[in-house]
């Protein structure tokens, strides 16, 4: 499971108790961009091993703007990276995630969606997401990315919004990086977007295959995989450029920088939330570049451009088909891909408690028992038919 640190509600007993083998977590604390000093990670694997449990994937490295935008210090930034990929490897650590994607992590209207059975979920809902960015943030140059009859649309959905639904929406889609409690500032949005002016999609992954032939070859030396979070969600987003969300895409991350090391963190909802995307086809091709496994579910309404975050084995994606891709990948390789249940659904006594939106206890239990039932009913029926 994710472990956001001492600070974080779930503990590492907690997390122990579900049944995890290993913890997947970052420096959190570490400013984008600086250097994660050896002593640092040490006393973090050691927190993380008094448990019993072991430290084999960072998640996440980030990515300072400065290199997606290929301005400012961004060599500094680039040589900073190299040098925290070599203290991790120092400490054991085999698996690197990381995103490319401008300004926003994840992007989501509501973290607290009740659905019928009384348990909360994420959900993202479009016409908010763009009477947000019209009439809410009041993006410069929004108008033009849109249609007439889309901007009428969301002006009627925000006339129709009450005072607290519009503040209510202004902190959910503001919420901070992952791991902080600091949100976002409408100032700060709107500069750190005019930022990234000029730079369009293919700018933009110019920039990432830079960065991947910078460090690509410190990780390998390191020892360390690289594995590219996916764009969530995988479209465009107040006029920034998503480049990590279709089939292609993956495709061109390769090539940008071929080699083993250069790989993904596959996160199937993050990927299923576009119904252009066959994931068990995807699985099948790039499975020697996976590195890292999200396995989370959403439901699409095909509509509205809605979708939520689902139980998980119960959306849109054939999570079957998935898993059996999956332990076929592992069984043929001879090796084990490190995965973790994703955005569990907030229940129980967990509705009770401040977690990280998507980070309770008790659904991300539920959702890694499917999953590790799921795993292991495959697998024996492959067993038996061998």
């Amino acid at each position: 499971m994710r472990w956001y640190g001492p600070s974080d509600p779930v503990s590492l007993s907690d997390i122990r108790q579900a049944g995890c083998e290993g913890v997947v977590t970052a420096l959190h604390q570490v400013p984008v961009g600086e250097v994660w000093e050896a002593a640092e990670i040490q006393s973090r694997r050691k927190m993380i091993e008094q448990m019993g449990m072991t430290w084999k994937v960072v998640e996440s490295l980030p990515v300072h703007d400065d290199i997606k935008r290929k301005a400012g210090a961004f060599r500094t930034y680039i040589n900073n990276y190299k040098l925290s990929l070599e203290n991790l490897a120092r400490a054991g650590i085999e698996v690197v995630t990381y995103n490319f994607m401008p300004v926003f992590d994840w992007l989501r209207t509501d973290k607290d969606y009740r659905l019928p059975s009384g348990a909360t979920t994420l959900f993202f809902k479009k016409i908010h997401y763009l009477l947000f960015d019209l009439f809410i943030l009041q993006r410069p140059g929004a108008r033009a990315d849109y249609p007439m009859e889309t901007i009428e649309l969301a002006r009627a959905a925000f006339e129709k919004m009450t005072e607290d639904g519009r503040d209510r929406l202004f902190s959910m889609i503001m919420l901070g990086l992952p791991g902080s409690d600091v949100p976002f500032t409408k100032e700060g949005v709107l500069e750190a977007i005019q930022s990234y002016e000029g730079i369009g999609r293919e700018q933009l992954k110019e920039n990432l295959g830079l960065f991947l032939q910078a460090v690509v070859p410190s990780a390998e030396q390191a020892g360390i995989r690289l594995a590219i979070h996916p764009d969530d969600p995988p479209f465009p987003v107040f006029g920034l450029p998503r480049i990590v969300s279709t089939e292609q895409d993956l495709a061109d991350i390769l090539k940008a920088a071929p080699s083993l090391y250069n790989g993904f963190c596959f996160c199937t909802g993050s990927l299923g939330a576009r119904p252009d995307n066959d994931i068990p086809k995807m699985l099948r091709r790039f499975g020697s570049h996976i590195h890292f496994l999200h396995l989370r579910n959403t439901i699409r309404d095909m509509v509205e451009g809605d979708f939520f975050e689902a139980d998980h084995l119960a959306g849109d994606t054939d999570m079957f088909a998935v898993m059996q891709e999956v332990v076929q990948l592992m069984q043929r390789e001879k090796r084990r891909i490190p995965l973790r249940p994703d955005h569990g659904h907030k229940m129980l006594d967990d509705l009770r408690k401040q977690t990280y939106p998507g980070y309770s206890a008790i659904g991300r239990l539920k959702g890694l028992a499917e999953l590790r039932g799921l795993e292991y009913g495959i697998a024996s029926q492959i067993d038996l038919n061998d």
